[in-house]
């Protein structure tokens, strides 16, 4: 897709500071990084959801984290990683699919957090049923 600036950096035609890559995958820093390090981890072909492609590009691209994020250990020596895929057209202006590697410190001022609530038995059971309705 020639107006997607993704598949311009999958094609070695953006402009990245391209970390690692692979037949299937592209790792590059984050241009607004929310920390030191923030990467993304992006398949080469255009899709707009990791997850609801196919199996062998999920697992290319989650392969492609733990690369990515091992090398982001011996360098930056973060205590922790949050890694993250959002998808849809809430989540922002980017339609090629990518997931967040956010090496993280004590303080650091990221806040990835979702707001809690309880799950009553009933509710879980029927949930979880029709879940596994669709297996």
């Amino acid at each position: 897709m020639n107006d997607c600036a993704f598949c311009r950096i999958a094609d070695g035609e953006g402009d990245a500071r391209v970390l690692y890559e692979d037949e299937r995958t592209v790792a590059f820093l984050d241009e607004n990084p929310a920390v030191e390090g923030h990467a993304l981890v992006i398949p080469k072909a255009h899709c707009e959801d990791v997850l609801a492609g196919e199996a062998s590009t999920a697992t290319a691209v989650f392969d492609t984290i733990r690369t990515v994020a091992q090398a982001l250990d011996a360098a930056l020596d973060p205590e922790g990683f949050s890694v993250f895929h959002s998808s849809g057209p809430l989540v922002g202006n980017v339609e090629h699919a990518h997931v967040h590697v956010v090496p993280r410190r004590t303080d650091d001022g990221v806040h990835v957090s979702l707001p809690r609530r309880s799950l009553s038995e009933r509710e879980g059971t029927r949930i979880a049923a029709a879940i596994r309705a669709q297996f």
